[in-house]
């Protein structure tokens, strides 16, 4: 590492070049539309146009995946000088919905903090990451291996942006995604699958309810047959970063009308999985809870349907270059050491088919808030860290 270059590269930074990014880019509505259809507003087109121009502008080779209709993923690259590993900082351009939150597009800067939705998931690491491109640009680095910028679709849902990414590249060798973390170093989180369990009944008037089968009655069951699976989890080895899985109930539905005994019952889980768990044994403890109800209950019957969330885990080694270049780098960057940890939510990180760690500016509870902001000092910092990792591994 040549620190003096990097020192001068730090000072180089232009914070109004980096504010300004992130306000024009908080500024173009880019909620996820889940699954209603994409329009403006409620689709990346806008955003990716906007990112590319901006890659483009600053001597990157820019690529454009038609993911789905008005949904791209984009791609800028610095092209090496040499055949060194390559770096990938990528970030997802969709944003979190905005019922209820009044001021969602009121960009405004107070305070130190730069408010708006997407403030901290995180728009503010695709402006970082733009900040270190113009910076390489205008020092006219030559790095010994490629520098690739993404900008990533539909991460708030069925994360099909990251996914494509991995089945069709571009590849790198290692990556980042700047996800709000406030800055700690998180190469691993724990997955997400989601699925429905749903009852059976036998639909009767209400006024004779013996006569049917009411699978709502059933789901109660069901419900009690899981109350204690968190502490059964939680007697499991933990993994060393994850700490063990979670399971949690989360929406329930059945029934048409009051006066009908209801034939079907549905009950949508949440279960946290760790690196290394398979649906098949999660949902082989699903129905371990669930089969021992058929001895005791008459005519129960139930199924599990296929996910409605999966989200892999995520798992880097603590010796990928990486990894051990944003733990240096944080020392230096924030004046103290720190450890890796995890990621408490799901991300595109293991998508990408090569090492991702999560690291970036914003604190997670802001994400999806009503009141979403990033500090300008941490998304300052964030360039710094940036910078340091791209020295460290490709300078």
């Amino acid at each position: 590492m040549d620190t003096a270059l990097y020192q001068s590269l730090v000072e180089s930074i232009d914070e109004n070049y980096l504010q300004t990014c992130l306000k024009e880019m908080l500024a173009i509505r880019s909620e996820n539309p889940f699954d209603t259809e994409p329009r403006e507003g409620f689709r990346e087109k806008e955003m990716g146009e906007y990112y590319a121009e901006m890659m483009s502008g600053l001597g990157m080779e820019v690529t454009y995946q038609d993911v789905l209709p008005d949904r791209p993923n984009v791609f800028g690259r610095c092209k090496s000088h040499g055949t060194g590993p390559s770096l990938m900082l990528a970030g997802h351009m969709d944003t979190a919905p905005t019922e209820g939150y009044e001021k969602a597009y009121d960009i405004k800067l107070e305070s130190g903090r730069i408010y708006g939705r997407g403030a901290c998931d995180m728009k503010a690491a695709l402006a970082a990451y733009l900040e270190v491109a113009r910076i390489l640009d205008s020092a006219k680095m030559k790095l010994k291996g490629d520098f690739i910028l993404g900008g990533i679709a539909d991460e708030e849902y069925q994360m099909v942006g990251s996914k494509y990414v991995g089945q069709n590249g571009p590849s790198a060798d290692q990556g980042i995604i700047g996800e709000p973390t406030e800055l700690e170093i998180c190469p691993a989180n724990k997955g997400q699958l989601g699925t429905i369990i749903r009852t059976f009944g036998r639909s009767v008037h209400s006024s004779v309810p013996e006569k049917g089968i009411n699978a709502i009655v059933h789901m109660a069951a069901v419900i009690d047959a899981f109350k204690d699976y968190n502490s059964e989890l939680l007697l499991a080895e933990p993994h060393p970063l994850c700490g063990h899985g979670r399971f949690s109930p989360g929406v329930i539905k059945g029934g048409s009308i009051v006066s009908t005994v209801p034939d079907s019952c549905d009950l949508e889980v949440d279960r946290r999985v760790l690196p290394g768990e398979t649906i098949e044994k999660v949902f082989t403890e699903y129905r371990t809870r669930l089969d021992a109800l058929k001895s005791r209950i008459p005519k129960f019957k139930y199924e599990i349907t296929k996910p409605t969330w999966d989200i892999p885990a995520n798992d880097v080694s603590l010796d990928e270059p990486v990894v051990k270049s944003l733990l240096m780098g944080y020392e230096q960057v924030m004046g103290q050491p720190t450890q890796a940890r995890a990621f408490v939510a799901g991300t595109d990180a293991p998508n990408l088919g090569f090492p991702t760690v999560i690291c970036g500016p914003g604190a997670l509870p802001q994400a999806h808030s009503k009141n979403e902001y990033v500090s300008v000092e941490q998304l300052i910092k964030s360039v710094e860290l940036y910078l340091w990792v791209i020295m460290d591994y490709l300078a």
